[in-house]
Parts: structure tokens; C-alpha cells; sequence
């Protein structure tokens, strides 16, 4: 399932990033990479808000869309 499809309340798993060295770096800058656990806090209308390791970001729309996690 991707990111962007989980609901607000739902811990999960990073799986896989299906995006460029440049996306998979930004991400992992932030904490999102493969293993790391995510829990969302806002779902699309609007930009996506997750928290990880108790930091909230904002994630566009597209940039969820190509992260492939699974539920905990």
C-alpha cells in the first residue's frame, strides 16, 4: 500500500521508495527511509503530516504517493 492511501491514526512501516537518488535522499534526511516507522497524523485533501520519532512533517501529495509502507 502507498503512504498516502493509509489513514489518519495508522502506524506503518516503510517498505520501499519508488522514486530518484534525490527523492530517496531528501526523505532520508527526514527520517524516512526503508524500516523506519510512521504514523499519520493527516491525510490528503491537502499535504500529508506524519510523525516520526515525534517530529511532525508535511509531505506532498506526490512525494507520499511513492512511498510503499505497510500497517504495524
Amino acid at each position: 500500500m502507498k503512504l498516502i492511501e493509509s489513514p489518519p491514526g495508522k502506524r506503518v512501516r516503510v517498505i520501499d521508495i519508488k522514486g530518484g537518488l534525490g527523492l530517496r535522499n531528501r526523505l532520508a534526511a527526514i527520517g524516512i527511509y526503508p524500516g523506519a516507522e510512521v504514523t499519520v497524523v493527516k491525510s490528503p485533501p491537502g499535504p500529508m503530516i506524519v510523525e516520526i520519532a515525534g517530529t511532525r512533517i508535511a509531505l506532498g501529495r506526490g512525494m507520499a504517493a511513492k512511498i510503499e509502507v505497510e500497517e504495524r
